[in-house]
């Protein structure tokens, strides 16, 4: 496999064709036979003037906390359910011991207690 390896000069004035507004990035690809499809815009970002590629985000200063509160709710988030998760796994490995112990399959034990852990019935009270 060969590496092709484009001098500074020549990216540059792929850059400058393009900011030129003469020709776009992927026109500048085929003329001069540039392999991958983002190359050319990777340079146009990289030694650009700063015209093309660049993305300028504005926002309120009320939205700047609104996004800093949805990080760190996606972050707890996720965290509850890699905890359910762990606790799901420690339950799942409880039953198979459990199984084990009273010389039965887990799913034996599913069938026979419809996967339902048994609970005692409470008679209805009357008022």
């Amino acid at each position: 496999m060969n590496v092709i390896r484009y001098s500074k000069a020549f990216k540059m004035h792929c850059v400058q064709e393009v900011e030129a507004g003469t020709l776009c990035a992927y026109e500048v690809q085929r003329k001069y036979k540039v392999k991958g499809t983002a190359t050319i815009m990777r340079w146009v970002r990289r030694f650009g003037s700063g015209k093309y590629g660049k993305v300028i985000r504005v926002e309120k200063a009320g939205e700047v906390n609104v996004a800093t509160q949805l990080r760190s709710e996606l972050r707890r988030v996720k965290e509850v359910l890699a905890e359910t998760y762990m606790e799901l796994a420690l339950e799942k490995a409880f039953l198979v011991v459990a199984c084990e112990r009273l010389d039965q399959t887990v799913e034996g034990f599913k069938k026979k207690h419809g996967g339902r852990p048994r609970t005692r019935r409470c008679k209805p009270t009357r008022n």
